[in-house]
């Protein structure tokens, strides 16, 4: 019982370090994707579509509040 302790803290301890770094890894990979297929649409010549309704949208909120901003 005396070696079970340590080892059962130091398995939890991997485990929880090595899931949640993994998890950050997977997330951090899929935020890379989405930046790099913004960058690749945003310098394409003929912009998406859904890119052209997004930027649309940020516009319309930005002059929303900027005319209650005065």
């Amino acid at each position: 019982m005396g070696n079970f302790v340590p080892a059962v803290f130091l398995g939890l301890g991997i485990g929880f370090f090595w899931g949640t770094g993994c998890s950050l890894a997977i997330l951090y990979s899929i935020y890379l994707g989405g930046y790099r297929k913004a960058v690749q649409d945003s310098l394409a010549e003929e912009k998406p579509q859904r890119f052209r309704k997004a930027l649309e949208k940020i516009r319309t909120r930005q002059a929303k509040a900027a005319s209650s901003a005065i």
